[in-house]
């Protein structure tokens, strides 16, 4: 029965692993955002009152925001920003969950990927609390698998 507990263990403790191409952001411990919707566009029919007429048009991908513990993966996050200055290459991004002991439990490849948004910690002194740094990016679509 031991064993059957290991294999359902899907939701404590999960870490999301960045990776750029080939280059390692490193891990998160939230995500959010991370999905899709279809735009539908509603027609109305001379003559009939009894619907509309809802016709997919296009996905929208909403932004994903990543927030983590401040640690040393924070310098390749800025060194990321830091090339924007010189120009982008849009990139192909994967986002792994994976349990606290490594096992992967679901993946999802991004199409162009690109940074939106970065914020660091608030110091605040009356509070003791964990400092985080906080990343946004916005992609356009997944990889057809």
């Amino acid at each position: 029965m031991g064993d059957f507990l290991e294999d359902v263990d899907t939701a404590v403790s999960v870490r999301y692993v960045v990776v750029l191409d080939d280059r390692s952001l490193g891990s998160f411990s939230t995500c959010e955002g991370l999905g899709c919707e279809v735009v539908m566009e509603t027609r109305e029919e001379g003559g009939n009152n009894d619907f509309v007429w809802q016709l997919p048009t296009r996905l929208k991908y909403s932004n994903i925001t990543l927030t983590r513990p401040l640690g040393p993966d924070t310098s390749r996050i800025a060194a990321w920003f830091a090339a924007l200055a010189n120009g982008y290459d849009r990139c192909t991004g994967t986002i792994e969950a994976k349990t606290a002991n490594g096992r992967k439990i679901a993946s999802w490849q991004l199409q162009d990927v690109v940074p939106v948004r970065w914020k660091g910690p608030s110091f605040n002194p009356d509070q003791s609390k964990v400092l985080t740094e906080t990343l946004e990016i916005a992609h356009h679509g997944f990889v057809a698998g």
